[in-house]
């Protein structure tokens, strides 16, 4: 594996981790979803890396679909808070 792609890792990882951190600081719930999307977002990246690394298509299968699934769940949390009313 090259320094690049250990770089890159180690960059995604640490970013991980500082949104991690950012959850439990935030008091708002809609900057809570906002952090949590991130840090899917982060580990789709981390998936595709995986992915192009390893030279199986299956970890593409696997990103496509827990990108898909990440999608759908924001969307049914943002129908939730607005038929609650408050944010």
């Amino acid at each position: 594996m090259s320094p690049f792609f250990i770089g890159v890792s180690i960059i995604l990882m640490m970013g991980v981790f500082a949104t991690l951190f950012c959850v439990f600081r935030r008091p708002n719930i809609l900057d809570k979803v906002l952090v949590v999307n991130l840090i899917g977002t982060n580990a789709l990246v981390i998936l595709i890396l995986i992915s192009y690394i390893s030279n199986r298509g299956a970890c593409l299968d696997v990103a496509l679909a827990y990108a898909l699934l990440s999608f759908i769940a924001i969307v049914v949390f943002a129908r939730y808070i607005e038929s609650r009313g408050k944010f």
